[in-house]
């Protein structure tokens, strides 16, 4: 029998407004239930009655009651504590945002490798063998994501279902969006960034920079870019969505604007009369927010990914409020 829970609020949690709280812990628990809880005093911080709209702080203590929301399929952002002392099996469960029989999307946490490489001891890759099928058959990655980059990553179960998904990736038969933070704020506030891009090795690893039409190895990328919110003239909180799929090339279109993601170690060139803000972590704030891609037994795959905790924490900072781009849902 399910019995009363006591959660504690993490410090990159701070200032989230408790219904999002909620959102992030238990997914499967609507509005109205939440409310309904909240009135009859069911759910309270700290002892205390609270309203949906009350901002939690580090340390507090949420009381929760039994409630039917299934809070291991949240994809809740993994802890550096975590992801050091859990197991492959147990790690890839608790990123899991949707699963069927023919499909498994996971919320990458930033720092976490895709595949492996020098001085790599774990990897996406490699952890997938834990889910390797009775029949042998281990799960295939569908596309990439950057190391630091966090968010949705597509996983195949089947040989079937991974010819189905790289070919839509391929085809760019898929939506996909990502979340940045940018120092200072693009004019226009929305565009299309179209260059050539061409990777090159360095001693710190592979580099992209912007090449000349017609340069030998260079690639043609597009991507497209809005402000969603500015925090004054300083910083700004981006959409954008790769038409085309390089290596690097939402880290280089924002370089290449002027405005350079936060927390870059690769592309992000300040002068140096520029300050990191106080309270936010040096880590690359991008993040694979949501992905809409075709089902292999037909429909449309649509699926949202909580911000890591260093986003989470810069959002509470500068007031910006996240929103939903639609839901998971097949």
């Amino acid at each position: 029998m399910a019995s009363v829970e006591h959660k504690q609020v993490e410090s990159e949690e701070a200032g989230m407004r408790l219904d999002r709280w909620f959102k992030v812990h238990y997914p499967g628990l609507g509005f109205g239930p939440l409310q309904k809880l909240l009135r009859s005093g069911q759910v309270r911080v700290d002892g205390g009655r609270v309203k949906s709209d009350t901002r939690v702080q580090p340390g507090q203590t949420v009381r929760i009651p039994p409630i039917d929301a299934d809070e291991k399929k949240s994809g809740k952002p993994l802890s550096g504590k975590e992801l050091s002392h859990s197991s492959d099996h147990e790690l890839l469960s608790r990123m899991v945002l949707y699963e069927d029989k023919k499909v498994i999307v996971l919320n990458k946490p930033a720092g976490l490798p895709v595949q492996g490489g020098s001085g790599v001891y774990r990897n996406i890759d490699k952890m997938l063998e834990a889910w390797t099928s009775p029949r042998g058959e281990k799960p295939r990655l569908c596309h990439r994501l950057d190391r630091d980059t966090s968010g949705v990553l597509v996983v195949a179960r089947t040989r079937g279902a991974a010819q189905a998904l790289t070919g839509a990736f391929r085809e760019r038969d898929t939506q996909k969006i990502y979340w940045a933070l940018v120092k200072g704020v693009p004019r226009p506030a929305e565009g299309k960034i179209s260059t050539w891009l061409i990777k090159e090795p360095t001693e710190d690893g592979d580099r992209v920079r912007v090449a000349k039409h017609g340069e030998e190895g260079a690639d043609h990328a597009v991507s497209y870019f809005r402000v969603l919110e500015q925090a004054a003239q300083s910083l700004a909180w981006l959409e954008m969505q790769p038409h085309t799929g390089r290596t690097h090339q939402l880290r280089v279109h924002a370089a290449h604007l002027g405005h350079p993601i936060i927390g870059d170690p690769k592309y992000f060139e300040a002068e140096h009369t520029w300050n990191f803000p106080s309270g936010m972590q040096d880590k690359l704030h991008l993040h694979a927010r949501f992905i809409d891609v075709p089902h292999p037994d037909g429909g449309r795959l649509k699926v949202t990914a909580p911000l890591p905790p260093h986003m989470v924490q810069s959002w509470n900072l500068l007031g910006f409020e996240e929103g939903d781009i639609g839901e998971s849902e097949k």
